[in-house]
Order: structure tokens, then sequence, then C-alpha cells
């Protein structure tokens, strides 16, 4: 594929903080301004979509930076209006950058006469003309299989794992890396083999959905700094008690560390009142002014990684030489 001078960046009105982020880290690695091609995402009256792009995109290879966050079909409609715009504007290549796929949890029947929704959304996706999908931390990895065009799924790990080492790097030997349920244990098992420590379950029984019946804790914590990690937390109900059940197993103090803080409802009020010491997040959805105010929540940002898998892609070289922390301490340095 013949590359052009610069990749070129677009966003809808998802997380505008994020794409402006990416946008300046491409512009430091590539040494020349590399700014948001500018587009206006509005709606009529009726609440429909409209798409107007104002520079030309014939042959550029195009990245759409929308994360399909809450409000969740807004978000995703944006996403597909803006592809079919670039699609008919004649681009030669888009990609579509969402740094949080929403639909994710419905990746399966779990009863009958359901629905499988992340199929559904990975068909729109792919029928909208977008020819590829750059993401971060799916709920679950065979979602990928469930779209017909390439799917670069990275890891918030690396991140964590640099993070962790700066923020614990003087009591490592005593950090336990837990996982709040028996699915996530494969993603608690790569962070703790990442700052190489010590792993933990908490095994969760429900008796009916939204409602936690009985949590038991898998692994000795006594005297350890427990560090929670998973993919996304919502209303933070699971998380909070969770972090109650370590503390009453004997751990020091409980910390989580959560990809996408979705943090819906009383999520807030819940972290800040809880007795978890700290929830670090990434900004993968656009914080609000309640997270930004909250003591308890730090974001670390994703902007790094995600420039420097655009610059990849956009050159046809390796994605994942962004999972190795090593590699990203780099892209990072003067952060940590």
């Amino acid at each position: 594929m013949q590359h052009q001078i610069q990749p070129k960046l677009i966003s809808g009105n998802a997380n505008k903080t994020l794409a402006n982020a990416i946008s300046r880290r491409v512009s430091m690695a590539r040494g020349t301004s590399v700014s948001l091609v500018e587009a206006r995402v509005e709606r009529f009256n009726d609440q429909e979509i409209f798409v107007e792009v104002y520079e030309n995109v014939r042959g550029e290879d195009m990245f759409i930076i929308q994360p399909t966050s809450n409000p969740a079909n807004d978000n995703l409609m944006e996403l597909l209006i803006m592809a079919d715009a670039l699609r008919r504007s004649s681009a030669q290549r888009i990609t579509g950058v969402i740094p949080y796929f929403g639909y994710a949890r419905q990746d399966r029947r779990t009863k009958a006469r359901t629905p499988i929704t992340a199929k559904l959304v990975a068909n729109m996706i792919t029928a909208s003309g977008i020819d590829r999908v750059l993401t971060l931390d799916l709920h679950a990895t065979q979602i990928q299989g469930f779209f017909d065009i390439p799917v670069d799924n990275l890891y918030a790990a690396p991140v964590f794992a640099l993070d962790i080492k700066h923020e614990f790097r003087k009591k490592l030997d005593k950090v336990t890396v837990v996982s709040p349920d028996v699915g996530g244990v494969a993603r608690a098992r790569e962070l703790a083999q990442r700052i190489g420590c010590a792993l933990a379950i908490v095994d969760k029984r429900r008796e009916r959905a939204g409602e936690v019946a009985e949590m038991t804790v898998i692994g000795d914590v006594k005297g350890e700094t427990c560090i929670i990690v998973d993919d996304i937390c919502d209303t933070a109900g699971t998380l909070c008690k969770a972090a109650d059940v370590l503390l009453k197993a004997g751990a020091k103090e409980v910390h989580s560390y959560i990809t996408h803080g979705v943090l819906s409802g009383p999520a807030v009020e819940r972290i800040t009142k809880s007795s978890m010491k700290s929830l670090v997040i990434t900004d993968s959805i656009e914080p609000t002014e309640a997270v930004l105010k909250a003591d308890n929540i730090r974001i670390v940002p994703v902007a790094p990684m995600f420039a420097q898998a655009i610059l990849n892609i956009w050159n046809g070289t390796s994605v994942s030489s962004l999972f190795d922390h090593a590699h990203l301490a780099a892209i990072y340095e003067g952060t940590y």
C-alpha cells in the first residue's frame, strides 16, 4: 500500500479529550503537526446524527477515534455514520479506533431467546466500510472472531504493570494481584507475572443477575497489599464488596486497577465511601466531573499506546510489540 505523508485522525463526540491527546502524541512521534481532521458531528432536532467532513480525504489512511461508551447507541451510530461518510469520500483505508467496545458483555447467549449483540455490532461495523479495528481489553477475546476484518486488541496490563512498579516500588514483595471472579483469572495471572507477585481469586456466586450472594477468597492474602484487576467497572457494587471481603481475610490494604471506568449510577459514590484505598482506571472512556473530583480515583493515560499503535498500523509494522511493558516504558518515558 502506498503510504500517505501523514495518518489522518478524525474523532466523534464520545471522547474528544483522548482523541486530542492521541493527536498530540502522534505529532510528537512524527515531528510535525498531525491534527484532527475538521468535521462536524451533530444532531438534528429529532436526534438523527449528521456528519460532514470538511477536508479532502481521498486516498487517505483514516483513523476514526470513537469509543462506544455511554450513550452507547449514539456513539455507535456516530462511528458508523462517520465511516460511511469517509468511505463515500474515497478514503483508501478506514480504521475504527474503539478504545472501549460497547456491547462486549453480550458476547454469548446466557439463556434462551437472548441475542449475541456483540456479533451484531461487529457485523454493523464491518458493513459500514471500516477495514480494521483497534481496541483495548475486549471483555471477551473471542469477540475478535466476530469480525471478518482484522482486529488489534491492545492490553492495559503492560501500562498497569508500569504504574504498579512505580507506585508500589517499595513493597512489591508484599503485593498480591486478585481476580474478582473466576472468569478473570487469565487477566489477573498475566499482570501478576509481569510484576512478579502472587495471585488470589475472589469466588463470587450470584442468586440472580446484579446480586452477589456470597464471596470467598481463594489464596492467602493476610498482610498483603491486594490489587484487584478487571476490565470493566460499572456500578462498582461487586468491586467494593470484594475489597471488604479481602480486608476481612487479612489484607493490609486494597487497590483496584480497572481498564474501562464505565462507573454508572451510584458507582463513584460507592467507590469514594468504600474501603478501597484507590481505584486506577484508564481514560478509554471520557471521565465525568464526579470521577475527576473523586479523591481515590486516579486515571492513567492510554493515548501514548494508541498513538504508537496507530503509527504502527499506518507504517505496516507490528502492533504486538506494544504488549511488552519494557517496550512501552520508552513510550511512557517521563510519565513514570
